[in-house]
């Protein structure tokens, strides 16, 4: 177990370190960028196998428990060791992180995004996954913000060099945005290991923040959660986000949705919530505040970019719904219960799950149509998805009801348990004030439904051209419409139907890319113990400082 853990982290470094080497000519294929790719889905499966094997192996009985430990001193003057150990918190995002990265390597292979050096797409593919693993995998804090930083660079050059339209003016705000913050996070950091004696989360965990005074406390979170929130995104550090998302490639935007904005909310679980729990309980209303807000604002940018004539992009829209959704997981920490913080996990997981599916589905619309714009899309020629590509059509719908909460789907669970948390917050913080807020993140439920029943009905139904629109209101008011262009000629029920040509349905490698996502939506969604089971016992240790 020490070394598939030890090999899920190391692994990628090594597979990026030998993907920029020359390739042998036996192994060449078809041709040197073949092979690169081919490398990439090797060295991504053998790293996802590793980690399902690690979770088969996990002690279910005991998820509280740290396993798989390595524990090696590093820098033995400030006590920094190479500490790595999973337990039931980091266990599904570890997983996580290795399923999609492989389908995005899976999807690269079969349709590699236009760029330069598929060498370099590859290197920095595998970099990212390696930083990702270590963040969650790391239990010192310095290798924490180590790790945390280590996944900036390669995000920067695959939208700075893969991605489209402004892709150097959104890299730069991603980078500037997410450096900035964790200057200031690596501030909170070092006061606390240098006040409490250590960098070990585990033994500061345990600590609870006995050794830490109130006053410390307060500046470390604020510290910490202002690098946190800029990578989870909150509201209003999330602005940075829409443009990257826009930008970024297909597999850019899986990976940056899917895995690198837990990051954010996996270090206010792993880090705040245990090690300064008097510090978080002093911030937790504001941290409440904002996240409810962010819901709302989230819910209403998407429903203006989802109306007629906005010419509102899918990937920008997917990327504000992300600001609303990860609101909710920013909820249930907030909280401080355990009823609060599994739904945020949960929840984590299951955006991870519904919103990669989400931006694989629209990286195949734009690649069809050549636009993601969504009045392109839901214009004359009309999407209609269900009549072009009825498969790519009713997955988009899945996709789209799953991320909007419906019951069944692995999107209900989480929110669902943030808000139960926010109805009965920890004992401390102001009921009335978390009712406020429940009942206003309850309120935005109903705006993400209605923002994305609007996208399923504009996209997968297609547009009314705009010519038979004015033709049935010149008939509903009793004048004739005219008889010229297409229309001339043909009668009103034909008007009334056109006709779409097909387009490409699903392809077997999407299918293979995308299958394992809409499957772990269901299976997550009727029967969400089994993250549950892991979660909570790991939670009610983590809150309760190491006591149970």
């Amino acid at each position: 177990m020490q070394l598939l853990l030890a090999f899920v982290v190391v692994g990628p470094l090594l597979g990026a370190a030998a993907a920029l080497l020359p390739v042998p000519p036996g192994l060449k294929g078809k041709s040197p960028d073949q092979a690169v790719r081919r490398h990439a889905v090797t060295v991504t499966g053998a790293v996802l196998a590793a980690a399902v094997v690690l979770a088969l192996g996990f002690d279910h009985h005991q998820p509280s428990r740290m396993q798989a430990t390595t524990d090696i001193h590093w820098i033995p003057a400030l006590d920094v060791r190479i500490h790595l150990g999973i337990d039931g918190i980091s266990l599904p995002l570890v997983v996580l992180t290795a399923l999609l990265t492989f389908l995005c390597a899976l999807h690269s292979y079969f349709s590699p995004p236009p760029g330069p050096s598929p060498k370099a797409f590859t290197a920095l593919l595998l970099v990212l996954e390696a930083g990702t693993l270590a963040s969650f995998a790391v239990l010192d804090l310095l290798l924490f913000f180590l790790a945390f930083e280590m996944v900036l660079i390669p995000m920067y050059f695959l939208i700075a060099r893969w991605g489209g339209a402004g892709r150097r003016a959104a890299a730069w705000r991603f980078i500037l945005y997410t450096l900035l913050g964790s200057v200031v996070m690596l501030l909170g950091l070092l006061l606390i290991g240098l006040r409490a004696g250590t960098f070990d989360m585990v033994a500061l965990a345990t600590d609870n923040g006995r050794s830490l005074t109130v006053s410390v406390q307060v500046i470390a979170v604020l510290a910490i959660g202002i690098g946190l929130a800029v990578k989870t995104p909150m509201w209003p550090l999330h602005s940075w986000l829409p443009d990257a998302h826009t930008a970024a490639p297909t597999v850019g935007s899986v990976l940056l949705a899917g895995v690198l904005l837990k990051m954010g909310t996996y270090g206010f679980v792993r880090i705040v919530l245990p090690i300064a729990p008097d510090g978080m309980r002093v911030f937790a209303p504001y941290l409440a505040a904002l996240a409810v807000i962010g819901i709302v604002y989230g819910s209403l940018a998407c429903l203006s970019l989802a109306r007629t004539g906005a010419g509102g992009d899918l990937k920008r829209l997917i990327a504000y719904s992300s600001v609303g959704h990860m609101g909710f997981v920013l909820l249930g920490i907030a909280t401080m219960t355990p009823t609060g913080v599994n739904g945020a996990l949960f929840a984590n997981i299951a955006h991870g799950l519904i919103t990669g599916l989400l931006f694989f589905l629209v990286g195949a619309v734009k690649e069809r149509y050549g636009s993601a714009d969504l009045d392109t899309l839901a214009g004359a020629a009309g999407a209609a998805l269900y009549g072009r590509a009825p498969r790519l059509g009713g997955l988009f719908a899945f996709a789209a009801v799953a991320s909007l909460g419906l019951p069944g789907l692995a999107g209900f669970w989480g929110e669902m348990l943030a808000l139960f948390g926010a109805f009965q917050p920890a004992e401390g913080l102001s009921r009335p004030a978390f009712l406020t807020f429940t009942a206003v993140g309850a309120f935005g439920t109903l705006l993400t439904a209605a923002y994305l029943l609007v996208v399923v009905r504009r996209l997968c139904m297609g547009g009314e051209p705009a010519a038979l629109v004015q033709e049935t209101s010149r008939e509903t008011a009793g004048g004739p419409a005219p008889a010229s262009g297409a229309a001339a000629g043909r009668d009103p029920a034909s008007r009334r139907a056109p006709v779409f040509t097909p387009l490409a349905d699903i392809r077997p490698y999407e299918a293979a890319a995308w299958a394992p996502l809409a499957a772990l939506t269901v299976l997550a969604g009727l029967w969400p113990a089994v993250l549950l089971g892991l979660t909570d016992p790991a939670v009610q240790q983590l809150l309760a400082g190491g006591n149970q």
